[in-house]
């Protein structure tokens, strides 16, 4: 359901944000027991959000780091590279 995983990535964004502003780990555990109570598949589809995020800022990091030992300058924007 597109509308679910909308928002659940809207919601899982906005906690991972806020969990780093507080410097809180338990917020996103927090939430998703909250969530859940209601509704297991919303839960899910948070939890989902929130690792896919995660996994590509690990990516992203890694890519950054790269390019920055080799000197290389950010991809213009609109670059279909």
């Amino acid at each position: 359901m597109a509308i679910l995983d909308d928002l659940a990535d809207t919601l899982a964004r906005e906690a991972l944000e806020l969990a780093e502003q507080l410097d809180d780990e338990r917020l996103i555990d927090e939430m998703a027991k909250a969530i859940g109570e209601s509704s297991p598949t919303s839960q899910e589809a948070f939890m989902t959000a929130v690792r896919i995020r995660r996994a590509l800022g690990r990516g992203r990091a890694v890519m950054e780091r790269k390019r920055g030992t080799r000197a290389l300058p950010p991809p213009e924007q609109g670059d279909p590279a």
